[in-house]
This record gives structure tokens, sequence and C-alpha cells, in this order.
């Protein structure tokens, strides 16, 4: 295992343990979790593998197989990459639990840039080896409480607990119906092989400059539109008509699809129940329209992917993600698998695009130790 061979080599000695961390992608439920909402994701097959062993004194010393190394006296000198695993010390210790410095290597297969959550991944990993190594008895979901607040406020992202509880509870074959507001989750059989169907990962390779900014400001726009309607979040407007007819602008937007995004997750839930799952494809379409026309998240990128995968015989597709780039996702039947990867690069060739990387995703395994 390469970073068992790293961390012998760094450190002249074994780890104590190693330890797993998922990505994710989101099936449906998009920019709805910070919004107190609900999302359903599941766990994708590429994740961070972790090997550490603790230390006598603070010092966090780190090395990635991707990224370099790391050595931190104080949490302040942590820098880019470091800052997410940093982070989980600096969230831990503020919560009072007693844990002092690490040594880790770090090893990850999740595509770059393809929004996918790997910073997620990288947090959740690093909860779950302090958890073990320093005794601390928290339970899966506390840790990605943990890893969302060193992202939040020790990383400096202001993102939704769903990357980080998906990495962290997710089950393999499953999607996770997770309620972002009590963070009460269900895991929903999803076996897309069972109904002659694939789930296709379109990563358009590009991420544009403006997504952090951007991000942040959608989010202040939700906040500012459930301050105008009265309601602690947009979650809870249950009268979308009144509600629109009090906003006007951005935020008026913002709201229009949050609630029905919401509405989407429920629908969908109910066809997975059903066993309908080859019907789910026209309310993947209809979040994609709205994140593209209400959210404004989307990017000529995405928008060909989604256009181009439907027309080589996707049953549904749509963006996934923070947007601005990232990627986008197509349920297939199998058999047309071939003519979608097809239709979706030459859209991109006519354009003089880099091409796109396509990956298959089936439901994994959350965080978990391997030794």
């Amino acid at each position: 295992m390469r970073v068992l061979d790293a961390f012998s080599e760094a450190y002249d000695k074994s780890p104590e343990g190693i330890w797993y961390a998922p990505g994710r992608v989101n099936l449906i439920g998009e920019h709805t979790d910070y919004n107190d909402g609900l999302v359903l994701p599941f766990a994708v097959p590429w994740g961070v593998t972790l090997a550490a062993s603790p230390r006598q004194d603070d010092t966090i010393r780190l090395i990635s197989l991707q990224a370099g190394t790391q050595t931190i006296d104080s949490l302040e000198d942590a820098h880019g990459w470091a800052r997410y695993p940093t982070g989980v010390f600096w969230a831990l210790r503020r919560e009072g639990l007693p844990v002092r410095g690490a040594d880790i290597a770090i090893d990850g297969d999740i595509p770059e840039g393809a929004g996918l959550s790997s910073s997620a991944a990288l947090e959740v990993a690093t909860a779950f080896a302090l958890n073990d190594l320093y005794a601390l008895a928290q339970s899966p979901l506390a840790l990605a409480r943990i890893s969302q607040l060193a992202e939040n406020d020790f990383a400096g992202m202001p993102c939704g607990i769903m990357d980080q509880a998906t990495s962290a509870l997710a089950k393999e074959g499953h999607a996770l119906l997770l309620d972002c507001r009590s963070l009460a989750s269900r895991h929903i059989p999803f076996d897309l092989p069972a109904h002659g169907l694939r789930l296709l990962i379109i990563n358009t390779n590009v991420r544009h400059a403006l997504a952090d900014g951007q991000y942040a400001r959608r989010r202040q726009e939700c906040e500012n539109a459930a301050k105008h309607l009265g309601v602690p979040a947009l979650r809870d407007v249950t009268d979308l008509a009144g509600a629109l007819a009090l906003l006007k602008g951005d935020e008026r937007k913002r709201t229009q699809h949050v609630v029905t995004e919401n509405h989407r997750v429920e629908a969908l839930i109910g066809l997975l129940r059903a066993n309908a799952v080859t019907e789910i494809g026209a309310l993947l379409n209809a979040s994609h329209l709205s994140l593209r026309d209400q959210f404004e998240v989307s990017c000529p990128e995405l928008d060909v992917a989604v256009e181009s995968a439907l027309r080589g015989g996707a049953r549904g597709a749509r963006m996934t993600g923070g947007g601005f780039g990232g990627s986008a996702i197509a349920l297939v039947p199998a058999d047309r698998t071939e003519s979608v990867e097809t239709t979706v690069k030459a859209a991109y060739a006519d354009r003089g695009w880099h091409p796109p990387t396509i990956l298959t995703a089936t439901p994994a395994a959350g965080a978990h130790r391997l030794s």
C-alpha cells in the first residue's frame, strides 16, 4: 500500500493505523444543505487513505503523495491543502477533546477538480484517525460535524454538512437521505445495475475562478431572503407563491430554487421507494434547469455536458456540486453508455474545449478503519 510505504519512509516507523474516507456525489438536493434542507448524496469509490500515529507533543507532520509535506508546530502555520487536516485538530481541541500531535501520511485518488469533495474526505479521514488514536469515542455524525467546523471556521469555506456527513455515514449500495437541520439520516437502496442503468460522472475539467466568492454570495442571498420572509431558513417556506410575491431580484430566484429543489428530493425518494428508478431522470433535468436559471451556478461546460448527454440517450442529467465547473451526472441505460460518452466528447471537441473525463460511479461505503 502506497500510503504505508510513504509513512514508513518519512517517519522511519510503522503507523498505528490506516483509515479511509470517500468523496461524494450528490444525486439531488443542490445548495439546499446550508438552507437546512434535504439532500440525497452517495459516496463514490474514490477517496483518501490516511496512515497515522500519535505524538507526545502538539506538532503535526503531514506528507501527501499528491501535495508535498508540511510540518506544523503552531496551527496558524498550516497553509493550502494542509488547512483541511489541521483544521480537524483545531476543531477537536476547540470542543475540549484531548488531542495532541500526529505523524500522518496521505494518499488520495479522487479525480482533481471534479467537485467530488476531496477536502471533506481528507477532513473525515483525519477525524476518524484521531478519534481512534486518542480514544475520543465520538460518533461518525459527531466526527462529520467536527469536519464541517474545520472547513467552515478554519479553512474558511462556508459549506453545509452534506459533504462530510456523506463521507462519514454512507453505506455501500445506498444513497443517503440527510435532513440538514435535524441531521437525521436514512439509507435508501440505490441499485442501478439491477435496473439496467449506470450513473456517469462527467468531469468538465474546468473550474471558473469566481466559484469560491459566488458560493459565499449565494449563501448570503439565501440567508437574506429567509430574513426578509421571517423564517429561520428557506426550508421553512411553505407558501412558495406567497413568498415569491414578497421578494424580488436574486433573492426571489434563490428562494424558488431552494424550495422546489427540496420538493424534488422528496419526489425522487418517492420514486425510489416505489422501485421506479428508471423514472427519476425528469427530476434530474428539472434540477439542472433550476440551478442554471434560478440559482445561476452553472456554466457553459456544464450545460453542454448535460444537453449532449441527453442527446446521447441519458434518461436525465444535471450539474452536481457547487457549480461554476466541476461535474455533471447522467443517468444512462447501460446499453447507451458508449453513445452518451461519444456524444458528450464530440460536443466538447466541436467547441475546441479540453475533453471531459467520464467515470462510472457506484454507491460506496463510508469512512472506516482499514488496519
